[in-house]
Order: structure tokens, then C-alpha cells, then sequence
């Protein structure tokens, strides 16, 4: 009889008791380009934002994660209709991503109706830090502005006269030319825009560069589009006669096919594999590691967008239905950045240094490696349009 009624007290004790919380698993929609010929682009983002949850666990912010990869194909209306799909049918907690300007400005009224917590991690679309900033939107890479103006500020130190700018005729290639021209004080002889994504035959285009006879061409083409320039422009026998100065044209991505080809054409940027932070090393020697292969700028953003929202996970213990705590916390950006020092601007839009980077040839590898600092402190050239809401 004591026992029985042991027994039934403790049944009563276990049904009264409080339920032990089960921790939410917090689901990350992540667009980017996995096809075509940039699909090494979205698979080099893909790789840091899984290196990235490696050095936290598999979880993020304490909680298990969830990630939903899906293929935009350089497509504004594919990137649309796969964005409504994680927001309305996966109903996930973040969206992380997007590698092109066009296809994020498809997308952004559909984040931003939708209050849906977004890393932009590449594209940097001059809307997005003006005008149309938003609460719910930030950026772990820059405005497209910033690094062709701060390219100019060292064309004008190099004392380039003239220069003639060629790019692709979407929304990031007409703020690369554009952006240049905030920064270089010379005069710019040419300009010409090309069929985006695919045109991949640019001799005409340096035909005419080389009839205007300028100091210096300017390039931006990302991508398979970029071996293609950088090919040509050598094959055409400029590289000898106007130097090349560039933007997102040369990276660790293109390196092992251009190899001697990119060597002598200066670019710049706001990371470099050889900055001299603990959490870049750890993040370059441990990608080298996994991957067997340098990691890209495209990667340390991504990586750096996993730290952004684990670190506000943690700061509001996992709790994503406050908005306005979640953004509060993600302003702060409480983490340790591969780029160093690391703070937004009013616009979600980081605030940082821009560098001076070259193409160098150890053994049989060939890498980027960081020359000077151009500018410190950067701020994209949008923000005081942006009326971000308090």
C-alpha cells in the first residue's frame, strides 16, 4: 500500500511538473549561386558558413541550426521565387547571402515586408545603403562604391591621368565604374558596359581602350566572366602597355587559372588572407585545412555573417520573435571578425579599412597578399540617405 502510494505521488509529482524547455532549432535560409560558372563563388561561401558553425559546434548561438542552401542561377526572378519560398513555405528564422546586387534587389521589399532577419554577405547594392536601408537588412561586406573609390584614391597617389573603365551592364557593375570616379580626380577616357551574365568575348571593348590610349583601363567582372577579361587583356598584348587596375576581378577563386597572368594587376580590398587577427588565422589555416585551398573574400564574409548571428542568438538566448532586440543586438556586432575591428555604420553598412592587394608566386601556389592600407574607416558613400527607423 506504501508503495502504491509512493508510486502514485511521484506519477502526480512528474505530470505537475514543469516541462523542461526544448531548444528551438533556428533555421537559416541561405541563397546564393551554386550552378554555372560562378558556381565556385556560392560553393566558397557555402564552405565558410559551414567552417564557421564547425568552430561553433554545429550549433549557433547555442541552439541547434538548420540550413536550407538554395541556387538563385544568377537570376533575379529565380532569387525571388526561392526567397519567398524559405520566408512563406521553410519559415526561416534568417536569410544569409545573396552574391549579386540585381538579385537582392528583387528580393529585399520580400525581406522587408516580411520583417525576416537578413545577412547580406557579398552584394552591396547602393539602394541597400541608401534609401531603401531597412532594419531588418545588414551587411558583412560593403557598398559596391567603396573599394573602386578607394582604388581611386590610389590611382591618384600612383599619378594615373586618364583611365578607361570597362564592366557589365547590371546594377553592381554601373556602381564598381561609378565608384571609382568618387575617388580618382584624373579623367576618364572611355567607358563601356557589356551584356551581363552572359558576354564573355571582350575584344571589342579593348579594342577601344586601346584606341583611346588612356594611363590606365579599370575592370570589374566577378567570376568566370573575370579569367575571361584578365585572359584577353593579356592575350591582347596590353599588359605590357596600359596597366590593368581592377575590382573584384582577381581573387583566390581565379588565381589557380589565371596564375602569371594576374601577377602585377593591383585591386583592392577589405580583407586579405594575411591579415594579422587570431580569428583570421584560425579561420584561413583551418578552411586551408578542410578544403585544401585558399579561402576567398566571398567566404570571409560568410563566415564573418555566421559570427554576426550567433552572436546576437546568444545576446537574446536564442530568442528570435523580438525583433527589435534581435536587431539591437545585431548592431552591436559583438564577435570577433577575420577582418579585425568591425563595426556598422547607421545603415547596417560596415564601417572599415580597404587594402592595397597584389598577386604573389611562392612555389607553384599563387595567393593575394595584403601590400598597404588605402584608406581606414570607411564610410559607404549612401549612408546619410538612410532614415533608418529607431
Amino acid at each position: 500500500m506504501k508503495k502504491a502510494l509512493l508510486s502514485a505521488c511521484a506519477i502526480v509529482a512528474l505530470a505537475t511538473a514543469p516541462a523542461v524547455a526544448q531548444q528551438k532549432t533556428i533555421k537559416i535560409g541561405f541563397i546564393s549561386s551554386f550552378s554555372g560558372p560562378v558556381a565556385a563563388i556560392g560553393n566558397d561561401m557555402r564552405n565558410s558558413f559551414e567552417l564557421a558553425l564547425d568552430h561553433l559546434g554545429r550549433k549557433i548561438g547555442g541552439q541547434p541550426v538548420e540550413v536550407i542552401y538554395e541556387d538563385d542561377q544568377i537570376k533575379p526572378d529565380v532569387g525571388l521565387q526561392k526567397t519567398q519560398k524559405l520566408i512563406e513555405s521553410d519559415k526561416v528564422d534568417f536569410v544569409v547571402g545573396y552574391i549579386w546586387s540585381n538579385v537582392l534587389l528583387a528580393s529585399l521589399k520580400q525581406l522587408v515586408d516580411s520583417k525576416t532577419m537578413t545577412v547580406v554577405a557579398n552584394a552591396g547594392a547602393s539602394q541597400l545603403a541608401g534609401e531603401q536601408c531597412s532594419p531588418y537588412v545588414f551587411s558583412t561586406s560593403w557598398n559596391n562604391d567603396q573599394l573602386p573609390r578607394a582604388l581611386g584614391t590610389y590611382m591618384n597617389q600612383k599619378g594615373v591621368k586618364t583611365v578607361f573603365q570597362i564592366g557589365p551592364n547590371y546594377a553592381a557593375g554601373k556602381d564598381n565604374l561609378d565608384g571609382l570616379a568618387l575617388g580618382y580626380k584624373g579623367q576618364i577616357v572611355g567607358r563601356e558596359m557589356t551584356r551581363w551574365p552572359d558576354q564573355l568575348d571582350f575584344s571589342a571593348e579593348l579594342s577601344k581602350a586601346r584606341a583611346a590610349k588612356p594611363e590606365a583601363i579599370f575592370a570589374f567582372y566577378p567570376g568566370g566572366a573575370g579569367i575571361q577579361f584578365v585572359t584577353q587583356y593579356a592575350q591582347s598584348g596590353l599588359k605590357g602597355q596600359i596597366p590593368l587596375y581592377q575590382t573584384f576581378t582577381i581573387d583566390e577563386l581565379s588565381l589557380p587559372r589565371l596564375k602569371d597572368l594576374a601577377i602585377g594587376v593591383p585591386g583592392v580590398s577589405h580583407w586579405v588572407n594575411d591579415l594579422p587577427n587570431e580569428a583570421n588565422k584560425k579561420y584561413v589555416a583551418d578552411y586551408r585545412s578542410k578544403y585544401k585551398a585558399w579561402p576567398s573574400f566571398y567566404g570571409s564574409q560568410t563566415y564573418d555573417a555566421a559570427m554576426l548571428i550567433d552572436s546576437a542568438l546568444k545576446a537574446t538566448k536564442g530568442d528570435t520573435s523580438n525583433k527589435d532586440a534581435l536587431r539591437k543586438a545585431m548592431e552591436k556586432a559583438d564577435f570577433k571578425s577575420v577582418r579585425g575591428d568591425f563595426k556598422f555604420g547607421p545603415n547596417h553598412i560596415p564601417i572599415q579599412a580597404f587594402y592595397l592587394q597584389d598577386v604573389v608566386k611562392e612555389g607553384d601556389d599563387y595567393r593575394l597578399k595584403m601590400v598597404t592600407k588605402i584608406v581606414d574607416n570607411d564610410q559607404d558613400p549612401h549612408a546619410g540617405k538612410c532614415k533608418m527607423p529607431n
